[in-house]
């Protein structure tokens, strides 16, 4: 998980800003980096981060401030992290828009994520509902990753991905629902999955894919009958033009 050394204000922006230039290969210069919306959100949950954890009365109030900065933040860059989240060192959002980081999410080090991320809960208690992310994690666009579960390090989660069980260490993980299909560098064979449908426990997309194939049966049913009976009509119409 995230790493606990303690380092300055600035040493830990300059950290930020290199994690930007180095993982994005569209980040030109420092000008360009400041731009980002992923980095302003970071540098607000910071110190919104800072105002949660406070013990200072009176507590409530810096509380509603940190919450006050986290909206400005969802306003300003429509990422949404929550104050009380914990993320650790040369994470970076890539453009950002979408974002969702629930109130116990733990993010640890070298995290790479992408728009429109949910790092959503399940739960309705005030207990750890939000998912735990490793080190070296990537998570892509549109991924969902619910409740208190935790991703290994080194994972790859893909675009798109749904995910509401735990991932070992080192896994590649894709699909609705989620399936680890690559595991320490490795082809998984029949797919394990990483999540469960509370709903109907079967693959949305497979119901899908089952109602197409309905319909085109129909289809092909109706377009044979309307075979039939232009040749019957064809064939009524040459025997009265016969002599």
């Amino acid at each position: 998980m995230a790493e606990q050394t303690k380092i300055g204000v600035a040493a830990r922006l300059r950290e930020d800003v290199q994690t930007v230039l180095q993982r994005d290969p569209a980040a030109r210069n420092l000008w360009t980096v400041l731009t980002y919306p992923g980095l302003h959100a970071l540098i607000l949950h910071r110190i919104a981060h800072r105002f949660w954890n406070t013990r200072i009365p009176p507590v409530e109030l810096w509380k509603f401030v940190a919450r006050c900065l986290s909206q400005f933040s969802r306003f300003w860059t429509g990422i949404e992290i929550h104050p009380g989240a914990k993320i650790g060192r040369r994470f970076f959002i890539d453009h950002g828009m979408g974002v969702v980081i629930g109130e116990t999410a733990e993010i640890g080090d070298d995290v790479l994520m992408y728009h429109q991320v949910t790092l959503g809960g399940t739960s309705l208690e005030k207990v750890k509902r939000h998912p735990t992310i490793g080190n070296n994690v990537l998570i892509g666009m549109g991924a969902k990753i619910i409740g208190a579960v935790v991703i290994g390090d080194n994972c790859k989660i893909g675009a798109n991905a749904v995910v509401n069980k735990d991932i070992p260490a080192n896994c590649t993980v894709v699909g609705v629902p989620g399936r680890i299909v690559v595991r320490d560098g490795l082809r998984v064979e029949g797919d394990m999955p990483v999540m469960d449908n509370i709903i109907n426990r079967v693959d949305p997309q497979d119901e899908v894919i089952r109602e197409l194939r309905q319909r085109v049966e129909l289809l092909e049913q109706h377009i044979e009958k309307l075979e039939v009976h232009l040749a019957e009509h064809e064939a009524i119409s040459t025997d009265a033009r016969s002599p």
